[in-house]
């Protein structure tokens, strides 16, 4: 489990199983993903953190 929803991918009807693992292969596993812009957005500067969502800074 990758912290996808079951069947994510498994459950496309006609998908073969190697077609599976390429779409898994690239997949960015979300958990993974959170953790890694938090540890990023806590270390930024608020300047460029609003500059980088397109807000007033």
């Amino acid at each position: 489990m990758m912290g996808l929803p079951l069947g994510h991918v498994t459950g496309v009807p006609g998908l073969p199983r190697t077609a599976q693992l390429k779409a898994l292969g690239n997949g960015v596993v979300p958990p993974q993903a959170v953790a890694a812009l938090h540890y990023l957005l806590t270390r930024l500067p608020t300047s460029a953190i609003r500059r980088l969502f397109g807000l007033a800074v």
